[in-house]
Protein backbone atom coordinates (compact mmCIF):
# COMPACT_ATOMS: atom_id res chain seq x y z
CA UNK A 1 0.00 0.00 0.00
CA UNK A 2 2.96 2.15 0.53
CA UNK A 3 3.54 2.23 -3.15
CA UNK A 4 0.39 3.67 -4.55
CA UNK A 5 1.01 7.52 -3.25
CA UNK A 6 4.44 6.70 -5.04
CA UNK A 7 2.85 5.47 -8.47
CA UNK A 8 -0.09 8.39 -8.61
CA UNK A 9 2.78 10.92 -7.96
CA UNK A 10 5.02 9.69 -11.11
CA UNK A 11 1.75 8.73 -13.57
CA UNK A 12 0.73 12.92 -12.57
CA UNK A 13 3.94 13.65 -13.61
CA UNK A 14 4.23 11.68 -16.73
CA UNK A 15 0.63 13.58 -17.97
CA UNK A 16 2.22 17.10 -16.79
CA UNK A 17 4.96 16.09 -19.37
CA UNK A 18 3.15 14.69 -22.16
CA UNK A 19 0.99 17.84 -22.01
CA UNK A 20 3.41 20.04 -22.40
CA UNK A 21 4.80 18.42 -25.77
CA UNK A 22 1.54 19.71 -27.74
CA UNK A 23 2.58 22.92 -29.55
CA UNK A 24 -0.06 25.28 -28.72
CA UNK A 25 -2.80 26.52 -31.99
CA UNK A 26 -3.07 30.31 -32.66
CA UNK A 27 -5.55 31.41 -35.02
CA UNK A 28 -4.24 34.57 -37.63
CA UNK A 29 -5.19 37.14 -34.75
CA UNK A 30 -3.46 35.62 -32.13
CA UNK A 31 -0.17 36.03 -34.12
CA UNK A 32 -0.70 39.19 -35.62
CA UNK A 33 -1.26 40.48 -32.30
CA UNK A 34 2.41 39.34 -31.40
CA UNK A 35 3.54 41.29 -33.41
CA UNK A 36 3.93 38.49 -36.84
CA UNK A 37 2.34 36.70 -39.86
CA UNK A 38 0.96 34.16 -41.45
CA UNK A 39 3.36 32.11 -44.02
CA UNK A 40 1.72 28.48 -45.53
CA UNK A 41 4.21 25.59 -45.02
CA UNK A 42 7.42 28.05 -44.07
CA UNK A 43 8.90 31.08 -43.02
CA UNK A 44 11.48 33.45 -45.52
CA UNK A 45 14.49 33.35 -45.00
CA UNK A 46 15.59 35.97 -42.07
CA UNK A 47 12.60 35.56 -41.19
CA UNK A 48 11.81 33.20 -37.10
CA UNK A 49 9.42 31.29 -36.28
CA UNK A 50 7.56 32.05 -33.22
CA UNK A 51 4.38 30.05 -33.65
CA UNK A 52 1.67 28.00 -35.26
CA UNK A 53 -1.31 29.17 -36.98
CA UNK A 54 -3.07 26.75 -38.27
CA UNK A 55 -1.76 22.75 -39.03
CA UNK A 56 0.39 24.01 -42.56
CA UNK A 57 0.67 27.63 -41.71
CA UNK A 58 3.08 29.09 -39.24
CA UNK A 59 3.62 32.48 -37.28
CA UNK A 60 6.89 34.37 -38.27
CA UNK A 61 8.32 37.24 -37.31
CA UNK A 62 11.66 39.70 -37.71
CA UNK A 63 14.09 38.09 -35.79
CA UNK A 64 14.73 41.26 -34.15
CA UNK A 65 11.29 42.59 -33.65
CA UNK A 66 11.67 43.76 -29.76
Amino acid sequence: MRILPVLCALLLLMLQGVAGLSPARASAQDCERRGGFCSHRSCPPGIGRIGLCSEQEFCCRMRWYP
